[in-house]
């Protein structure tokens, strides 16, 4: 699982969290379980949905290979409510000890897996730590939707008021779009001094048959599409793919 600048430092684990507030897809997430479950957060980042699961009474481990983010996590989280765990799911040795009802991956986690081998090892590791009945749920943005063309300055650019630094400008710029990839900025700009600081981002779009054949390779099954965080139906216009996938009963 790549580690890019802006996961990896604390210093700009600290600006990432003051601009990425999530919205629907939070409502969606934490509306996954009815009841009180083990919850398997991949990728969890600075906690933010990790930490409103477990307000919820589930017992959730976030796991992330980036020390900047799980630092601002941890920061968070001072009534110790989450296991936070240092690790990367390409790790083939890597294993939690124990099983969960549900694992997720938001933010759109999955898409920095960047060829099959990646996502499959990923999806090898959920399956490996899912409980019999349990969920795989995540988003990956629909490459049709081509969200890319938006992300430039005029339309991303945001200014936050971020505790202990001041007013902080972000936005985004295309560097390379090739196949199935996009390369780009995250711009920061610490407007109080004027520093700048850059952070290269690759994501994979992969489409739904991709998806899907992936998800079939590591043994999901009973695969349920939607295209957005309202829980609509996957169409061509969807503007995100979101499978939730059970994985395929083991031999008695």
């Amino acid at each position: 699982m790549p580690v890019d600048d802006a996961f990896a430092r604390y210093d700009m684990a600290v600006l990432y969290d003051a601009f990425n507030i999530h919205g629907m897809d939070r409502d969606f997430y934490l509306g996954l379980c009815d009841a009180p479950c083990r919850v398997l957060d991949i990728g969890c980042g600075t906690g933010s949905i990790g930490l409103a699961l477990a307000d919820l009474g589930h017992t959730v481990t976030g796991l992330d290979p980036a020390p900047g983010m799980l630092k601002v996590a941890r920061t968070k989280d001072t009534a110790e409510r989450v296991r936070w765990v240092d690790g990367n799911v390409l790790d083939p040795s890597l294993s939690l000890g124990e099983e969960f009802d549900l694992v997720i991956l938001t933010g759109h986690v999955f898409q920095v897996f960047l060829d099959d081998a990646e996502a499959l090892s990923m999806l090898n590791f959920v399956r490996r730590h899912l409980a019999p009945e349990g969920r795989l749920v995540f988003e990956s943005r629909n490459p049709l939707a081509r969200a890319w063309e938006r992300w430039t300055k005029s339309d991303t650019r945001d200014v936050q008021l971020v505790a202990g630094i001041g007013r902080v400008e972000v936005f985004y710029q295309i560097k390379a779009v090739e196949g199935e990839h996009v390369t780009f900025d995250a711009v920061f700009t610490l407007l109080d001094t004027g520093e700048t600081r850059v952070s290269e981002s690759r994501l994979r779009f992969a489409d739904r048959d991709t998806i899907g054949r992936l998800l079939a390779e590591a043994g999901f099954e009973n695969v349920e599409w939607l295209g957005d965080f309202d829980g609509s139906r996957l169409v061509a216009a969807s503007p995100e793919i979101i499978p939730v996938a059970k994985v395929q009963a083991r031999p008695a």
